[in-house]
């Protein structure tokens, strides 16, 4: 029972999964599949890791905690968290898990049948790949040799070299266990090794920012190259028949090196914001892969001349933490994110490929161009809301408030100064909100005095002004329903109706400053994020907080979509969007109202795995009752209409049923009810026909929401009918914008027929 009452106040919202997290500070790994002929690119973002063939589709995994060391031979990748290493198979499932350190692993080296792991306290592990057994450790003093690179050489059998903080080298023989040579180095520490094309050479990039390329056969330096970059941080070489190294640094610069000539040949400055984490050359192709911790996978192409390399394909986030995000369009699947970077992105809940960078805005584009954006002077600072700022209903006018008071208007278009509200100002306080109603016909203003003011939005004259009890620090407009979300710096919530100018509602129950609000799509919900850590839900027409859940981070924005089935948040220090599925869409959820002192229960946040199970469907496992079922008479007009394309006799039979009937019916549709895809195809060619009729509109939602939840496991797995639901998709859009056309005519005769009286 205490289980029960600690979990009940998050029924409403299930994680399900993280938007805009591309890349951490980890290098990637990139690994050829022998039998699909396909390199893939594997790269650690937080607890997951995600694999990307070069076409860029992804694919997730995810550990307990985050990802400190990745690695990957030609079938399994290997990651690490803690002292702990696993391994995966087909980029699915673990199969293997290996324990044995004492400190975190931070080097991981894949070795034939083996693989190597270190760990901070200096323990070198070698591993038995399928057996899971230690083949051997070795211990080293970190004050003689502190290991911080180690690779295997081409051809080198039984052999791996180590780099050390000390700046010496040593290549041991693992079979044996004996240190065969031991190099002296450059007096710098070791941060990077690299296989070279040619077999016995190899490149070391040291801390002092030297890069050597070494013959550790005859112990013999051949060429030594100077980044003043600071360290070097990654190495690759060209493998398409061009002599060419690339080298990362820890400020963002790739520097391209001709081997044969000895000289740059190139620099790609700002390739990153961050250091370069990893940089490989596809073997075989013109093409460098980089990644770094500014939450960016790139891809290079070098078919020009001048031997440096363009932008092919890029995945990037935002490099900082986003401050403001809402969803975009109807269908629910482009959200709006502004970042501390200075950014403004559009992110895809459906695939990545649909994301844009709608890039850093500028005072003067043509100037920030020829400066490059690092030293843009003219750069726009970061967007930090998109409130004290709303476009009118049309899309041609912009409303701006300022911390000075002052409320303004401008044609969108032209740019061209409109109106401004108040004889000088509108507010004596800093504007904290504004709004415009879905008929341009008022416009509604908050200020940190506590006052919430009505003007006429075309003549800027005040109509009305409510004045609170509390500083307010920011306002939401429900346009459909005219209801206006107030939030207070006391930390409380007031409703107003706009048409009556009244307070309909309270709430109280946060304990921080309220950082964003959202409602759902048919106003029924206000939720609420706040510095406390928590999100709440209140159902308006009840007046009654009906979830909460609290977090380990603040959400600083949040957004509903328009379809109602995602809440999105971003979160404080976090340059993720997480995605919260609306349960009350595919289950059985009881919303009874929370008691006003509820102690929230702390949920994680999601990962950007997608949550598997996240529709729970309730069947027996000891007999299948659907086998002893008769056919009901509806489920035969179903399946004679699969024949026939007559649905009316069906339709007539389900009206006259009750909802305990309807639901009967339904469930017995599904081959675990003893019915067949075949029918449950029939129902929904049903549905289509009574859209098509343009009749009983809200009957056919009610029959397809019912279905729907009953059944959506199985329908989301049968391609038939799959293929009805996106028919149904389309014709319900196209229904809703008709219908949606016929309600804004009718607002408009009846605002024309108020403002006529008046």
């Amino acid at each position: 029972l205490n289980q029960v009452n600690l979990t009940r106040g998050h029924v409403l919202f299930a994680g399900f999964r993280a938007l805009g997290m591309y890349s951490g500070s980890l290098p990637h790994v990139l690994r050829f599949h022998q039998r699909h002929r396909e390199f893939y690119l594997v790269v650690a973002v937080g607890s997951s890791f995600h694999t990307y063939n070069v076409s860029g589709n992804p694919d997730c995994n995810a550990l307990l905690q985050d990802i400190t060391c990745l690695a990957a031979d030609r079938m399994l990748v290997f990651a690490s968290y803690g002292s702990l290493l696993h391994a995966f198979a087909r980029n699915k499932e673990v199969v293997h898990i290996y324990e044995g350190h004492k400190a975190d692993i931070h080097l991981l080296q894949p070795f034939g049948d083996h693989v190597i792991s270190v760990d901070v306290d200096n323990v070198l592990i070698v591993w038995d790949v399928q057996s899971e057994e230690e083949y051997l450790q070795m211990n080293f003093d970190k004050a003689v040799f502190a290991v911080s690179a180690i690779m295997h050489p081409s051809t080198y059998l039984n052999k791996i070299l180590l780099g050390s903080e000390q700046g010496s080298l040593q290549l041991w023989n693992i079979k044996s266990n004996k240190l065969l040579h031991s190099f002296p180095g450059w007096g710098s520490g070791v941060t990077t090794l690299e296989q070279a094309p040619a077999v016995d050479v190899v490149a070391i990039g040291l801390v002092s920012g030297y890069i050597i390329v070494h013959n550790i056969k005859f112990d013999e330096t051949l060429m030594k190259f100077e980044q003043d970059w600071g360290p070097v941080t990654t190495i690759s070489f060209r493998t398409d028949g061009h002599p060419v190294m690339a080298a990362g640094s820890a400020i963002g610069h790739i520097a391209l090196w001709d081997l044969e000539e000895k000289k740059l040949i190139s620099q790609m400055r700002n390739a990153h914001t961050t250091a370069i984490a990893g940089l490989s050359f596809v073997h075989g192709e013109p093409l460098l892969i980089t990644n770094g911790a500014d939450n960016a996978i790139r891809i290079w192409i070098f078919d020009g001349p001048g031997g440096g390399g363009r932008l092919l394909r890029y995945r990037m986030g935002h490099s900082a933490p986003p401050t403001k995000i809402r969803y975009h369009g109807q269908n629910g699947q482009q959200i709006l994110s502004a970042g501390q970077d200075g950014t403004l992105q559009s992110f895809s809940t459906v695939h990545e490929r649909f994301n844009k960078s709608l890039g850093h805005g500028s005072i003067n584009k043509k100037k920030s161009k020829k400066k490059g954006l690092r030293y843009d002077t003219l750069a726009l600072p970061p967007i930090m809301a998109f409130a004290s700022v709303d476009i009118s209903t049309c899309g041609n006018f912009a409303v701006i408030g300022l911390s000075t008071g002052h409320v303004d208007v401008y044609n969108m278009q032209s740019g061209i100064h409109r109106g401004r509200y108040g004889k000088e100002k509108a507010h004596e306080g800093a504007i904290r909100g504004v709004a415009v109603d879905g008929l341009n016909q008022l416009a509604i203003t908050a200020g940190s005095d506590g006052l919430i003011k009505f003007w006429k939005f075309k003549t800027t004259e005040l109509v009305h002004s409510t004045n609170l009890a509390s500083s307010l620090s920011g306002i939401l407009l429900h346009r459909d329903s005219g209801i206006l979300g107030i939030a207070s710096d006391d930390f409380s919530i007031s409703v107003l109706d706009v048409e009556t100018r009244k307070i309909v509602r309270k709430f109280s129950g946060h304990l921080g400053k309220i950082n964003d609000m959202a409602f759902s799509p048919d106003g029924r919900w206000l939720i609420s994020a706040s510095m406390d850590c928590t999100i709440k839900t209140w159902d308006l027409p009840s007046g009654c907080l009906i979830d909460s859940f609290l977090l380990d981070s603040a959400a600083v924005s949040i957004t509903m979509s328009p379809t109602g089935d995602f809440l999105a948040s971003s979160h404080v220090d976090d340059l993720g969007i997480y995605l919260w599925s609306n349960r009350s869409l595919y289950s059985l959820v009881s919303l009874r109202p929370l008691p006003t002192d509820h102690e929230s229960s702390v949920i994680m946040l999601p990962r950007t795995c997608p949550a598997q199970g996240i529709c729970w469907m309730k069947m027996s496992k000891l007999v299948n009752l659907g086998i002893l079922a008769q056919k009901s008479d509806f489920y035969i007009q179903l399946e004679e209409a699969l024949r026939t394309n007559e649905y009316t006799s069906p339709l007539n039979l389900l009206k006259v049923m009750g909802p305990s009937n309807i639901e009967t019916e339904l469930r017995g549709l599904a081959p675990e009810g003893g019915g067949s895809v075949e029918v449950m195809q029939s129902f929904l060619r049903l549905i289509g026909m009574m859209l098509n009729t343009k009749c009983d509109f809200e009957l056919a939602q009610a029959y397809l929401a019912l279905f729907l939840k009953l059944h959506l496991k199985i329908t989301s797995s049968e391609p038939a009918l799959l293929e009805e639901i996106s028919k149904l998709s389309a014709q319900l859009e196209e229904t809703w914008v008709h219908l949606q056309t016929l309600f804004n005519q009718s607002l408009c005769v009846l605002n024309y027929m108020k403002s006529a009286l008046l």
